[in-house]
């Protein structure tokens, strides 16, 4: 039975998905799972993608200590350009994605906001578990600061991408570089996935508990990483002095109360946010603009409560 509370049209687009088989997202063997992954992103694109003056491809030089370097794409708009850099993580559960299946979103923040944009092909779980691809969301950011220091910093990301956002905006205070804001969006913050969210979503639509299950176990094969607070900000000791956030939830998402927690405790460390609710909404929904009209109201409500942040 269909869920009263979401929004009809989104609730015709994952049944779509379902009947044409590209639900569940995670399947029995990596591999087919990332190719699955990547194929829906693609179809699912539209043609309502956003325009932007410029993209190319460029590669970061990874941090000291690691020998991975890391693939970026660099978008920049086609209108006026403001000085603003937003590092853009993709989703995908840290096992799934890559700059192509991220192109859509990155292009939309570019072109909403007139920000440059660097999205990043960090190194995805199982092969690289955490801290690759954190690491790599660290190298970005610095490498991104390094060439537009005059620009005004932004985290941002989706999902999996949201959790690493949250994860690289603690690095960066600690080590740098400085950050104007965070772009958390739907993230995934609690590998504990204990929470009542996580039960009252637990079949979805469109992700389920067992799909997390089947992300964290890969993302984290080691159990004592799960109190890493770089991975679940809960653990930290103080979150003071982190980069102000916007923090979207959705509703009938499985991950809802972790980034509802993590918003409470931002602004109890005496961070500002900017909190979206999400009301009728599923994880995923800042993809689903093509398909749905109030999820793509709620990507350009995102969009502009970190603009007012940033002119904050």
């Amino acid at each position: 039975m269909t869920d009263s509370r979401i929004d009809p049209e989104i609730a015709a687009a994952v049944a779509q998905l379902e009947a044409d088989g590209w639900l569940p997202m995670t399947r029995d063997d990596v591999g087919e799972a990332r190719r699955v992954y990547r194929e829906l992103a693609l179809a699912r694109r539209g043609d309502t993608v956003a325009t932007v003056g410029s993209v190319h491809d460029d590669v970061v030089v990874g941090l000291p200590g690691t020998d991975a370097d890391v693939a970026v794409r660099v978008y920049e708009p086609a209108g006026e350009q403001a000085a603003i850099t937003v590092v853009w993580l993709h989703g995908g559960g840290w096992v799934l994605g890559d700059l192509d299946t991220g192109d859509a979103s990155a292009r939309r923040v570019c072109a909403h906001l007139g920000a440059t944009v660097v999205s990043v092909d960090y190194r995805l779980a199982p092969e690289h578990p955490h801290p690759a691809p954190l690491t790599d969301a660290h190298a970005a950011l610095r490498w991104a600061a390094a060439g537009r220091p005059s620009d005004r910093l932004v985290v941002g990301g989706d999902s999996a991408g949201g959790g690493l956002a949250a994860g690289a905006a603690l690095l960066a205070r600690d080590f740098g570089p400085r950050l104007d804001a965070q772009l958390l969006l739907y993230p995934g913050l609690d590998p504990s996935m204990s929470r009542p969210s996580m039960i009252e979503n637990a079949d979805g639509p469109f992700l389920t508990r067992a799909d997390l299950v089947w992300f964290w176990e890969r993302y984290l094969p080691d159990p004592a990483l799960r109190r890493d607070p770089s991975v679940a900000p809960g653990e930290a000791d103080d979150l003071d002095g982190l980069a102000p956030a916007v923090v979207a939830t959705a509703e009938l998402d499985p991950l809802r109360d972790e980034g509802r927690a993590h918003a409470d405790a931002l602004e109890a460390a005496g961070v500002a946010v900017r909190r979206l609710e999400g009301t009728g909404l599923v994880h995923g929904w800042f993809g689903l603009g093509a398909a749905s009209s109030a999820a793509r109201a709620e990507g350009d409500r995102a969009l502009d409560a970190l603009r007012e942040l940033l002119a904050g």
